[in-house]
């Protein structure tokens, strides 16, 4: 267990120290911000009214609200309140190595709601939405890893903290998905 925590540690100090640059200063913090991606939200309800009838989108919304409301409750109530891993800026023994560039949250870290809700987003509107764009279902997911990189580069995570964040939101992401299909193979 200890080589994991050296290696999260090591890996914490490379994307928040070393991978600093001014774009990322500039654009990293954005990314974490909910209203920056307000365009790709309707972007892909418009995608979904265009490709859905009536009961299909109001099904597409209840999954997309349901995998994201389950990937943050799971993630905030759940792991975070039993494993209360401390922020990298709210440890002791950590915070002067690491650079903050938001305010670092009174909250636990493991596992990242925004890679969780960002994953289960992804992974959703991928499997169900754009199943035959192969290119929009991996940007999708690389927009999820930029969002859960933006995390530990602000310093609020660590590496770790996004990656079992990501793991837990893509399953609940592949749930839903399997459920909206569910429902809806009986329809033409």
């Amino acid at each position: 267990m200890h080589w994991l925590q050296t290696f999260d540690l090591a890996l914490l100090h490379f994307v928040n120290g070393r991978l600093a640059n001014p774009v990322f200063d500039f654009l990293l913090p954005l990314f974490r911000e909910k209203w920056f991606w307000a365009p790709l939200y309707v972007y892909v309800l418009a995608l979904a009214a265009q490709q859905f009838r009536r009961r299909r989108l109001v099904l597409f919304i209840v999954g997309m609200v349901f995998c994201v409301g389950a990937s943050d409750f799971t993630s905030s109530s759940v792991v975070k309140k039993n494993v209360q891993r401390l922020r990298p800026c709210n440890d002791a023994q950590i915070r002067q190595m690491v650079v903050l560039r938001v305010p670092c949250g009174s909250g636990y870290s493991f596992t990242s709601s925004h890679a969780a809700n960002h994953f289960a987003f992804a992974v959703f509107v991928g499997a169900v939405l754009v199943r035959r764009r192969l290119f929009f279902r991996r940007v999708l997911l690389v927009w999820a890893g930029w969002v859960a990189l933006a995390q530990v580069y602000v310093g609020v995570h660590y590496p770790s903290d996004v990656i079992f964040g990501g793991l837990l939101g893509a399953g609940i992401g592949g749930i839903a998905a399997a459920w909206f299909r569910w429902r809806t193979s009986s329809e033409h």
